[in-house]
């Protein structure tokens, strides 16, 4: 039975409702950790900095009367209290929340949490069994740990950016932050490996998960260390598709949009020579197996983009189901909102909001047939939100010190 287990929320449901988990630090990577374990049922507390708290809640360019729209989705399903850290008695409550706490996940640059005296060492004399996972652009330990790290420098160092865009071209990032969220994912993995072992094989003992942004952005290169180590092979860009890897890439339609094709296997590139009456490209020399289709890249990718641009992309969406060949449009969000694969499978959520009213948000990944996640509501409107139900309600501090401790701005 976990800490937390006797306390459930009954807003929360999924296999983690009954772990609590401490969420501290901010922006991005070390909040997206969480969020993966606050849809599915763990009671996250966040803890923020009084005032403004999370930078997160302004961020982003686009505003819906005056507020921005992210921190609806980030701070989904959890609750938000705020602590001063960098005073003794914000300290002592981020102490009280571990002693009753599963989890406690942070993004802090390596160091700060035992500047505070909230390192580890400390934390775990206090609760043993406390799981901690630290969120840094380059771990914990080694001669870059000290550097201060984000998600663009990380997918830089880490090999991802120099193999994305075009050949000699400057290599441009993804529209997203996706070295944050990726590390966010990997992090959360490690919470529930050490939570099973704790569980399960451990005796109760917690531990400590280091997570780093530039090794999670590395763990994604596939094959591109033993190909550099063995063959001395430098990973490339390639534009829109990989390199020696065909069909597969974004074709032409004749309403002026893109579609993917994949069909870089045997079975499936016959299936695409039927579907396109092209059966003599099967055992032609040029394209009879993956190497030779690799070789002969460009020749195949313009004669397919020749032969889509006659066709609309819903057209040649259709036509290439028909014929069992991988396809999918390249879609805008607007196109995204409205695709009924996506509606039905109730991953565009409309959620109640006292703030935005109805509005949408992405659903819960994945679908689990038991034990499904789900949302109980969006991220709390002002920090400290849940300052009374977390230190009154579940560590009884009294209303009167709390209201010390809003005055002298510790809360």
């Amino acid at each position: 039975m976990t800490i937390a287990e006797e306390n459930r929320d009954p807003q929360l449901k999924g296999p983690l409702a009954g772990v609590r988990v401490i969420e501290m630090g901010q922006l991005l990577a070390g909040p997206f950790t969480t969020s993966r374990l606050a849809d599915f049922g763990a009671e996250v507390i966040k803890v923020e900095t009084p005032g403004k708290g999370d930078p997160m809640r302004e961020w982003g360019h686009h505003r819906w009367e005056g507020k921005a729209l992210w921190w609806s989705t980030l701070a989904r399903n959890k609750k938000s209290v705020t602590a001063n850290l960098r005073d003794e008695r914000g300290q002592e409550l981020v102490k009280k929340l571990v002693v009753e706490a599963d989890v406690l996940s942070e993004n802090f640059k390596p160091g700060t949490l035992e500047k505070w005296g909230l390192g580890p060492d400390e934390l775990h004399k206090i609760n043993p069994r406390l799981i901690i996972s630290r969120v840094s652009g380059y771990g914990q330990t080694g001669p870059y740990a000290d550097r201060p790290g984000f998600a663009s420098v990380g997918e830089a160092m880490g090999g991802m950016r120099y193999i994305n865009g075009f050949p000699d071209q400057p290599p441009p990032r993804t529209g997203l932050s996706l070295g944050d969220t990726l590390t966010g994912m990997f992090a959360a993995q490690g919470v529930l490996m050490a939570l099973y072992w704790r569980d399960a094989m451990g005796g109760g003992k917690g531990q400590v998960i280091d997570t780093s942004i530039a090794e999670s952005c590395l763990s994604m290169m596939e094959s591109a260390v033993p190909e550099y180590d063995k063959l001395g092979v430098i990973r490339e860009p390639s534009g829109t598709g990989l390199a020696n890897v065909a069909p597969s890439n974004l074709y032409p339609t004749s309403d002026g949009k893109y579609v993917i094709i994949a069909a870089n296997i045997d079975a499936m590139f016959h299936r695409l020579c039927k579907a396109m009456d092209k059966e003599e490209w099967i055992e032609d020399p040029r394209f009879v197996d993956h190497k030779a289709r690799g070789e002969n890249q460009e020749l195949l990718d313009g004669l397919i983009g020749e032969w889509t641009a006659t066709m609309s992309s819903a057209d040649l969406t259709k036509h290439m189901d028909e014929h069992g060949v991988v396809v999918g449009p390249v879609n805008t969000m607007a196109e995204v909102v409205a695709d009924p694969h996506f509606k039905a499978r109730n991953m565009i959520r409309r959620e109640k909001d006292e703030y935005f009213g109805e509005i949408a948000v992405p659903g819960v990944v994945p679908i689990l047939s038991e034990t499904e996640g789900d949302i109980g509501w969006l991220g709390s409107p002002e920090p400290g939100s849940h300052n009374e139900e977390v230190y009154n309600g579940m560590l009884g501090i009294s209303v009167d010190e709390l209201a010390e401790l809003r005055k002298d701005g510790i809360i």
